[in-house]
């Protein structure tokens, strides 16, 4: 038999089932105060992959004149997927989306809003209203940074801005050289600590340039850039995911202990999305134990009805 109980703190679902409990997080608390975001490349050469193309259809169908399926662009289903598991990061399930080196000159931002994991499911992405000609990277950075700014106000700790492009930035020396700055606000207490993850898509990704950008380092800071290329759009969620969980984890496992204070699980590793583990008969919590921090959870009593 099993039931439901209300999750509190930083747990959004709680399942028991003969002893068995399974916890699932709201929110990674190895990263605290984590503000995300993801710019997604919104130039011309990414027309292809924003383009909703129909299904081929079978010969009945072609003889009957059903018309034909539209399937979702190839952006569309690695968004939800990538917002859907950095919404367990943010330290309000929230993330910052937006299109970015868009209209003629590549240096518009086109805001789609901030969204939850939920609400990706249901979002469509068909591209920016105007594609640009030229791939310009500063004015999403200078998105980002004056986000952050009101983000601290809120309780943001820290940033990771997730960065998407196809091709090559046409203005790779204005990006190191604001990196520089963003470092030295960093140091100086104006600016949070934020790091950018940065992924190129296909064969027209420049890789050298990027690899200059992202192998910088910075006084007080270190490294606070990171790359990798994908071959290919359906690779990037994935991608996405590992080089966050490398760049933002703070924290390696965690030890969850039962209501007498006895351990019941440790990880080793980084924390999986949902924590399983056994209890014995009777325990009315559990408490998961991440860097020093102690957050505890009620389990509920599960209900046993007589068969008729």
């Amino acid at each position: 038999m099993s039931e439901h109980e209300r999750p509190t703190g930083i747990f959004s679902d709680l399942h028991v089932e003969e002893g068995v409990v399974r916890a699932t997080l709201l929110h990674d608390p190895t990263v605290e105060g984590l503000d995300m975001a993801i710019y997604m490349d919104g130039s011309a050469s990414m027309s292809d992959e924003y383009e909703n193309k129909a299904k081929t259809r079978s010969f009945w169908e072609w003889i009957t004149s059903k018309p034909p399926e539209i399937l979702p662009n190839m952006v569309e289903p690695q968004v939800h997927w990538m917002l859907e598991y950095l919404a367990t990061k943010d330290r309000n399930g929230l993330l910052r989306v937006a299109y970015w080196a868009c209209g003629e000159g590549g240096s518009q931002i086109e805001v789609i809003g901030e969204l939850s994991g939920a609400d990706a499911k249901k979002h469509k992405f068909p591209g920016p209203i105007k594609m640009g000609r030229r791939t310009m990277l500063v004015p999403a950075l200078k998105d980002y940074v004056n986000y952050m700014r009101n983000q601290v106000r809120e309780g943001a700790k820290q940033g990771c801005a997730v960065i998407i492009t196809d091709g090559e930035l046409h203005d790779a020396d204005e990006t190191k050289a604001y990196s520089k700055q963003i470092a030295a606000d960093i140091v100086a207490g104006r600016l949070p600590k934020m790091n950018f993850v940065l992924v190129g898509v296909g064969k027209g990704v420049n890789e050298e340039q990027l690899e200059e950008i992202c192998h910088a380092e910075y006084p007080g800071i270190g490294h606070m850039w990171c790359h990798r290329i994908a071959e290919e759009i359906t690779e990037v969620a994935q991608l996405v995911a590992v080089l966050v969980d490398e760049n933002m984890t703070v924290a390696a496992g965690g030890t969850v202990y039962d209501d007498k204070g006895q351990v019941v699980k440790v990880y080793e590793a980084r924390l999986p999305a949902v924590l399983e583990f056994s209890v014995y008969e009777g325990c009315k919590s559990f408490t998961l134990e991440v860097s020093g921090q102690k957050h505890t959870q009620v389990i509920p009593e599960e209900e046993h009805h007589d068969d008729d």
